[in-house]
């Protein structure tokens, strides 16, 4: 199953939705960042929901940002998205280890803990959206839900989720998102509760080989379903030696001239894929 993401309408329009299988797109960042089962599935957890409300921003320059931090052991999670599903991220700490969960399950809620869940987003505006909540539960899944009831008022449900081979590698990945338009009608919304709560874990389904459009097709079994679009969501960095320079040069003169005394080259990485750049002394003096 190729990575991506469908967005569609059901019941006569009173419901949005975006679903998505993203085991590439998860499998290429656990490569990068070599992250631990709990942190793969963490990390994936979030770049699945990035990518998705990525996907929603209406202009290609649009840039949205989710940013955990918290109490728990893998110290925090920062994922950039655009509108093209084009998405990147990191954790602060990727070789977190936890036993896993009561339920037998990797313990996402242990590995965050307590915490706020920033939602970031830069629409061209002279300042960013900036909306947040506290973390209800660590499963990432239930917290973007809780953030779109408090911070953006829309009624949404979200499931994500991340399954891992024997090897620590990715088997399967993905979500959706649900949101109710202010139009819907009580008896949906109460027969969608219903459903949701009956719903299996997504990673079940996908384990099953159902695709994004079979999940939805399930879910709404009974409604007119249309699915309007697709998009492939993927990993991509877009740091270059250009950007990282100017970056090295914002930090001042002084910054600067103590780095060139030193007399030795300096080498800066990238937080979301981990490509190093090197400047010498004579780029040094350049920025000067």
């Amino acid at each position: 199953m190729k990575d991506t993401i469908i967005r569609g309408m059901a019941a006569n329009n009173q419901v949005r939705f975006f679903a998505s299988y993203t085991k590439e797109l998860v499998e290429t960042a656990r490569s990068i960042h070599d992250t631990s089962p709990v942190a793969t599935a963490a990390l994936g957890r979030l770049l699945t929901a990035g990518a998705m409300m990525g996907s929603m921003c209406k202009n290609d320059s649009d840039v949205l940002t989710l940013q955990i931090q918290c109490s728990g052991p893998i110290n925090g999670l920062t994922v950039t998205a655009n509108a093209k599903a084009q998405v990147k991220g990191y954790a602060n700490n990727p070789q977190v280890m936890l036993p896993p969960s009561p339920q037998g399950k990797l313990d996402v809620g242990k590995a965050l803990d307590l915490g706020v869940l920033s939602v970031i987003k830069d629409i061209g505006l002279k300042e960013p959206y900036v909306g947040q909540s506290n973390l209800t539960t660590g499963e990432i899944a239930e917290d973007l839900t809780y953030y779109f009831a408090t911070s953006e008022q829309i009624p949404t449900s979200v499931a994500l989720g991340v399954l891992m081979e024997k090897d620590n590698t990715v088997k399967h990945a993905g979500g959706f998102i649900i949101q109710l338009m202010p139009f819907a009608e009580e008896s949906l919304i109460s027969d969608l509760e219903a459903r949701l709560q009956d719903f299996s874990s997504i990673t079940t389904l996908m384990d099953k080989g159902m695709t994004p459009e079979d999940m939805m097709k399930q879910l709404f079994d009974g409604y007119d379903i249309v699915t309007t679009d697709s998009i492939t969501p993927t990993y991509h960095c877009n740091c270059s030696k250009e950007r990282v320079y100017k970056a090295v040069m914002s930090v001042g003169k002084a910054e600067i001239e103590d780095m060139i005394a030193d007399g030795e080259p300096i080498e800066v990485g990238c937080h979301f894929c981990n490509q190093k750049y090197v400047f010498d002394l004579d780029d040094l003096k350049s920025m000067l």
